[in-house]
């Protein structure tokens, strides 16, 4: 009885690859043979790179519109289509001539692919350079003229000239054009969602595809650009919400007061300042203090004045405030405006006029709002900035009584006496202290108003 000895596992490995080696070179040509596979197609992708430049073009034309409108409101509006031109033109530069695919298509992973790449000139992409100036020409240059001469058209009316008249022949010329192209659009776009080949017509006509940047490209939604602007967002919301509570115009006057206070020889110590000539017990003279408005005849209101100034300023009330007064006007022209004609009426006339501290005397309503804003504000003078500033003198005012003045002419019957009347008629305003006391009285009465009758110019 014999019993099969078994085979040696070299001697087997060696007869499996003499049996496999015949058949490698008709797997070889048989792969060969074979058709490579097919690249997904990214419609989607290269759809959202169109709008993506689109949106890039947008964020960056509205600033600097904006910016524009400020600086003259009538150029914004003649020179917005060569704004994005120049805007198109230098992305298109950056983008496609530099780099083969435009802003929109790098973030999809996409690229151009010219299949006449063999050209005497070369852009620095690797792309034919004069196939990339027609794609330019097609893609910038005729869309902007063909806006410029749609509303060159519809602002000289070529649509509703006679039907004989060559602008009403040159306006049906370009709609029938518009609609040509529009058609050729529609077609090109059915045939776009079909093999996922060309995206445009100009891409078309050029023979210019979008295909994946990379060989193994896998589609993916980055959220880091909407994170940016969402935070950016948040940030400008805060800060839109937080600038309303800042009084700014306090803040303004204490900086100021710091910045004037702050010299070299209050930051040097005491023994170096007579080196520079600076000594801390210097004696200072008394200047008499004037303020923006100390030249204003007294029979003017300097609040008034200072109010149409501020309305000057303002190109919506520029004409209602031709005649204002300029608080930087020279002494002559001020002296000649107010003392030039007597028996023309004041620019500015006191109503119900208040006497000051200072000694200076105001409207009643012009210094009440003076008064109450500053003291709710922090923005004057004197402690914690409560005091209002003077625009004749440029002191802090602490309170202000109503004007008394002896009435000319024959003695009337008010039904009131005259104390009664004084004491209804008071009223004391009192800022830069803890207790503020205010009496609201019947204020019917005008000093400051004037009439003009047949005598001349009369004081009520």
């Amino acid at each position: 009885m014999s019993s099969a000895s078994p085979l040696n596992p070299q001697q087997s490995w060696q007869n499996a690859w003499n049996d496999a080696r015949h058949r490698i070179p008709l797997l070889e040509a048989e792969v060969g043979a074979a058709p490579s596979p097919r690249a997904r197609i990214t419609r989607v992708g290269k759809v959202d790179a169109e709008l993506l430049d689109a949106e890039l073009v947008q964020l960056l034309k509205e600033p600097l519109a904006k910016a524009l409108g400020l600086a003259n409101s009538t150029l914004k509006a003649q020179l917005e289509p060569e704004l994005a031109l120049l805007i198109h033109i230098v992305l298109y530069k950056f983008s496609v001539w530099d780099q083969g695919a435009s802003y929109g298509a790098k973030l999809q992973g996409l690229k151009y692919l010219s299949p006449k790449a063999t050209s005497r000139f070369m852009s620095p992409s690797g792309l034919s350079a004069s196939t990339l100036l027609v794609h330019s020409t097609l893609t910038i240059l005729v869309p902007y003229a063909h806006n410029r001469l749609r509303a060159h058209a519809l602002s000289n009316a070529w649509p509703d000239a006679p039907s004989s008249d060559r602008r009403r022949r040159a306006w049906e010329l370009l709609t029938r054009v518009e609609s040509l192209h529009g058609l050729a659009a529609l077609l090109n776009f059915i045939f776009f969602l079909w093999n996922g080949r060309y995206r445009t017509l100009s891409d078309r006509l050029l023979g210019l595809r979008l295909v994946a940047a990379r060989r193994h490209f896998q589609r993916e939604v980055s959220y880091e650009f909407m994170n940016r602007q969402m935070v950016w967002h948040a940030f400008t919301e805060f800060i839109l919400f937080l600038l309303p509570l800042i009084n700014t115009r306090a803040l303004r006057r204490q900086l100021s007061s710091m910045t004037s206070r702050l010299t070299l020889a209050s930051v040097l110590p005491a023994p170096l300042r007579p080196l520079i000539g600076a000594s801390g017990e210097e004696k200072v003279e008394p200047k008499a203090r004037r303020g923006k408005y100390w030249m204003l005849p007294e029979e003017q209101c300097a609040i008034c004045a200072e109010n149409a100034s501020t309305n000057f300023a303002d190109p919506a009330n520029a004409l209602q405030s031709m005649t204002a007064v300029s608080p930087y006007a020279t002494v002559a022209a001020i002296s000649e405006s107010g003392e030039g004609d007597p028996d023309q009426p004041p620019q500015f006339p006191i109503q119900t006029p208040y006497i000051t501290s200072c000694g200076h005397v105001y409207c009643y309503y012009c210094l009440t709002e003076r008064m109450m804003r500053t003291a709710d504000e922090h923005s004057g003078v004197g402690p914690k900035g409560t005091q209002w500033e003077c625009l004749r003198c440029s002191e802090g005012v602490i309170a202000a009584d109503r004007l008394e003045a002896q009435a000319e002419g024959p003695d009337y019957m008010s039904g009131v006496d005259d104390e009664e009347e004084d004491t209804m008629s008071r009223m004391s305003f009192e800022f830069g202290s803890e207790d503020v006391d205010t009496e609201f009285t019947d204020l019917s009465g005008s000093m400051g108003s004037y009439t003009d009758n047949d005598s001349g110019m009369s004081s009520e």
